[in-house]
């Protein structure tokens, strides 16, 4: 049997953001929850451009195969010309999507005001305005006397000006002003009438205000357009023994705005001659990414539109673990008993909580955490500082190749070590991805140790959005394996066979991957001998060749298959090979799917683990994650039936086939299900008992 995959994890990717702009479009969702989503698509496409595009383009010139040998015939020009022609579609759906949206905005009174439609009290508004706050973050480009293009950041937008000293006039001159959102607000509340909102674009009000802008050069009229410019955001960590890992990645963030560009968004009204001027400028060729489209190039600040909309529902708001509600501290309770927490549902206070109250106990002597992403004011890292002011020894292994992420915890390793906290940063070549913690504390003679292990990352305002697990436990055997992996992090040259040592834990790259492929085999010999069999996978993508070579073989002698993929999906569904289908969906809702799961039905002794890690070749090879058994019956019976719940979601789950089409699983004749909420309701009813 060809055990090849059929759609390369690109494209794959590119059909999961289709699933976003579906959201979009969908007129059961709020408004503000539409035009939100189509913020989360904008922003998905751009690190897309800047991730895995960036990839892709490096492999052109080579004329290879793409990551693995499981695409055969598709080289990377190839790959690149099928995303160029997935991505213009969804620019037209783009369009169309905004244009309704905005539609509908207008019934709702609520206006976006360009340069043109402002009336006098605006205008006036928009002038003041601009002298007051925004003028100082102004500097144009005339791009004629720019040698070459500037070194502006990797995800910056624009507006590109034609100017011409009357209307009349054929010579024109060209410029460029970078559009200053990180020092302003994208969106400037306006004078409006009662009953009515109207709100200006940061970009609108520049362009408005473009005659006092170039007064001094004598121009009065005035053709902008935006565009935007996405680069290659990978950072490469050089062999240079000379510098330390530190000033590679400072290294790197600064070639970063150095970068080649990747893509290119313009507004398809843009003057034909400036947009010329562009693609000289940045060295753009058919090789790049260029995408014609709406007015807007830039809708990743449209996550948080601030205006107010009559169709909004009340937000679902979390709510304590019932478990955690009757105990007066959260280490007393997981002393005893093992407890999970799911994300958003539970609040994730309770994490704080934790880590605050060890903080203040006398008898807590150190803390061990790992941190990938953190909030911009992080209160997990407001608590470890505490911590290390009272005297406890606080080690906070900091992953600094955290994608897009890297500034910002370059930050906090330099707050964190001012504060006496001891950083210890990722192994070279090898990102940490594991979200793993352990507090010791000393009882009389005793030692005791307890602590999580999770899916997501240690972001108290992500985790509003994500959904994710994190199970704290004292547990003995897993107390033991967190030692281990902690004693290896923390000194890999010396300590590195530790990881080999842990019995209770999965760890990637050392026992993850044949463990995973162990437990599919089992599964296959239990079908074989006729007995039932089952496996459920839940993640955010799949896209190794060889577990999902080992899923086929499963699939031919008849293991049932459930899979609940958000993202990339390389898996042909239904071959004539198999005994039964794999059955898979993916489910795009309010929260983004975050979480990681699998059952393993093992003759009816169920195993269950919940991980950090998705199963693709970078995850079980080229990174450190941890996958953690359930223990407790109870929370075991508990995740079985939130992942039933999901399999039956029939309002927002889709079909996955390799085929692209994203249908919807029907609800026709059915008990209508959505699967975010029901699981909100089935958690909040264990609350009330």
């Amino acid at each position: 049997m060809d055990k090849k995959l059929i759609v390369t994890p690109e494209v794959s990717w590119l059909n999961f953001n289709a699933r976003v702009l579906q959201e979009a479009e969908d007129p059961t969702n709020s408004l503000k929850n539409r035009i939100r989503f189509l913020g989360i698509y904008s922003n998905n496409r751009d690190e897309f451009f800047r991730s895995r595009m960036a990839a892709v383009k490096q492999l052109i010139p080579f004329d290879l195969v793409t990551r693995n040998k499981s695409f055969p015939g598709k080289n990377s020009q190839k790959i690149l010309e099928q995303i160029y022609a997935i991505v213009l579609d969804q620019q037209s759906d783009f369009d169309r999507i905004w244009k309704k949206i905005n539609e509908q905005l207008k019934k709702d009174k609520i206006f976006l005001i360009d340069e043109k439609t402002l009336n006098s009290k605006q205008q006036k508004f928009a002038i003041d305005y601009f002298d007051q706050e925004v003028s100082p973050s102004i500097f144009p480009f005339m791009i004629e006397n720019m040698p070459h293009w500037p070194s502006f950041g990797d995800d910056s937008t624009f507006l590109g000006i034609a100017m011409k000293k009357t209307i009349r006039s054929a010579s024109r001159k060209y410029a460029i002003i970078e559009i200053p959102t990180k020092n302003h607000p994208r969106f400037i509340s306006l004078p409006s009438n009662p009953g009515e909102q109207s709100m200006m674009l940061l970009e609108d009000l520049i362009r408005f205000n473009l005659p006092k802008i170039f007064f001094h050069l004598g121009y009065t009229y005035f053709k902008a357009h935006t565009f935007k410019v996405t680069k290659d955001a990978k950072i490469d960590i050089d062999d240079d023994i000379s510098t330390t890992f530190i000033q590679k990645i400072e290294k790197g963030l600064k070639n970063r705005r150095k970068s080649n560009p990747i893509s290119f968004l313009y507004d398809k009204a843009m003057d034909k001659e400036l947009l010329k001027f562009l693609m000289q400028k940045l060295n753009l060729s058919p090789k790049n990414i260029i995408i014609p489209g709406g007015r807007i190039r830039n809708f990743r600040d449209f996550m948080n539109f601030p205006l107010k909309f009559s169709d909004c529902q009340p937000k679902q708001m979390p709510f304590k673990h019932p478990a955690l509600a009757k105990t007066l501290t959260v280490s007393d309770l997981i002393m005893k008993q093992d407890v999970l927490l799911h994300f958003p549902y539970h609040s994730f206070n309770s994490i704080i909580n934790l880590l605050c109250e060890a903080a203040m106990d006398n008898d807590v002597k150190s803390i061990k955490i790992t941190a990938y992403r953190l909030a911009d004011n992080s209160k997990i890292c407001n608590a470890l500082i505490n911590a290390a002011r009272a005297g406890k020894r606080v080690h906070v292994i900091l992953e600094l190749r955290a994608s897009f992420d890297e500034h910002a915890n370059l930050e906090w390793k330099k707050k964190l070590e001012e504060e006496g906290v001891k950083v210890f940063l990722s192994i070279p070549h090898m990102k940490v991805h594991a979200k793993i913690c352990m507090i010791t504390k000393k009882l009389g003679n005793k030692i005791v140790q307890y602590g999580f292990i999770g899916t997501g990352n240690l972001n108290e305002t992500t985790m509003l959005y994500y959904t994710d697990l994190f199970l704290l436990t004292s547990n003995r055997p897993i107390m033991i394996d967190l030692n281990r992996i902690f004693k290896a992090l923390e000194n890999p040259i010396k300590n590195w066979f530790q990881l080999s040592l842990c019995k209770t834990l999965l760890v990637s790259p050392v026992n993850m991957r044949e463990t995973l492929s162990s437990k599919i085999e089992r599964e296959i010999k239990i079908a074989q001998s006729g007995k039932p069999s089952r496996i459920i996978i839940n993640l955010n993508s799949i896209s190794d060749a060889k577990l999902i070579t080992k899923l086929y073989q499963a699939a031919e002698v008849g293991v049932k298959i459930d899979m609940i993929i958000r993202g990339v999906f390389c898996i042909e569904t239904n071959r004539v090979e198999f005994a039964q289908p794999i059955a898979a969906i993916s489910i795009v809702d309010e929260y983004l799917e975050h979480n990681r799961v699998w059952l393993f039905h093992n003759g009816g002794n169920e195993e269950i683990y919940i991980s950090s890690s998705d199963w693709n070749e970078r995850n079980l090879d080229h990174r450190i994650e941890i996958a953690t058994p359930i223990r407790d019956k109870a929370i075991r019976s508990e995740l079985k039936h939130i992942l039933e719940i999901k399999l039956s979601d029939n309002i927002k789950a889709r079909r996955l086939n390799g085929l692209l089409s994203n249908e919807y699983i029907s609800s026709r004749g059915k008990k209508k299900i959505r699967s975010q909420l029901a699981i909100y309701h089935y958690l909040k009813k264990q609350k009330a008992q």
